[in-house]
């Protein structure tokens, strides 16, 4: 029986093991899909489980993304760009890194038809998936990408990756025509992101990366002001949908049955 992870800090959220056990019974692949909590010293052991075939894939999640990366032998193009991986395989007997993620994104924006070519994006946070998204928004042509962190110097680095990104202070709120919450705010039902969004204009897309809760405080705020809201479910079942397929070189269907699961 072959042996999929998906490792993060923490793991407990995360719902892949119920999206991937069922994509693995759909197809008959004799095969189990499971969660660890690790630490950063665990990584490199980790990644001798692929090399020996112990494991055949995982999926990684905060705070790995870019830390696995130098423990890997290759990169995607995806994932060079993005110095952030969330899928991991052993191709031609070396393991490589890929970022499914970039594509996630861009599809759940297509699923509810919101063309983001020439809109301002504001990005709050500036970890974990921000660099995947800030990826696929240019692919997409956005006109203007907007981070905002509450560690300003974090938000600054990713200008190592993209030189052309605007850096405002946590708490400046400027016009936007999209809002990304891409912290980890919201885990918790008691998390709120304090930012004062009511000198925005109704009608805006407030999208949140996390789709567990499956409505945060962020988006109930927004949909009380008159706002479009999209929380992550599409985006982590479409960059679930990629890794499945490099693994297994199947894609997966995804029914409302997938939805089902995931609520």
């Amino acid at each position: 029986m072959k042996k999929f992870l998906v490792i993060g800090n923490p793991i407990s959220h995360s719902l892949s093991p119920k999206l991937h056990n069922y994509w693995l019974k759909k197809n008959s692949i004799n095969g189990t899909y499971d969660k660890e909590k690790l630490n950063s010293n665990d990584l490199e052991k980790l990644i001798l489980r692929v090399k020996t075939n112990e494991i055949y894939g995982i999926n990684v999640t905060v705070p790995f993304k870019k830390e696995i990366i130098s423990y890997l032998d290759e990169l995607s193009l995806e994932a060079e760009n993005t110095q952030s991986v969330n899928t991991i395989y052993l191709n031609d007997n070396k393991v490589k890194g890929h970022n499914t993620d970039v594509d996630g994104f861009q599809l759940s924006l297509t699923n509810i038809k919101f063309d983001v070519k020439g809109k301002k994006i504001l990005i709050l946070g500036a970890g974990g998936v921000v660099p995947s998204i800030i990826f696929s928004l240019k692919k997409m042509k956005a006109l203007k990408i907007i981070i905002s962190n509450r560690t300003k110097a974090k938000a600054e680095g990713l200008k190592d990756i993209f030189n052309d990104l605007s850096i405002v202070d946590w708490g400046e709120v400027p016009n936007f025509d999209m809002v990304i919450n891409a912290t980890s705010l919201g885990l918790d039902n008691k998390d709120q992101i304090n930012l004062d969004f009511s000198k925005v204009e109704k009608g805006k897309l407030y999208y949140d990366v996390i789709y567990n809760p499956k409505e945060t405080n962020f988006l109930k705020k927004a949909k009380g002001m008159g706002n479009k809201t999209e929380n992550g479910k599409k985006m982590f079942i479409y960059q679930a949908a990629a890794s499945f397929k490099i693994w297994h070189k199947i894609y997966p269907n995804i029914d409302e049955e997938v939805d089902k699961i995931l609520d």
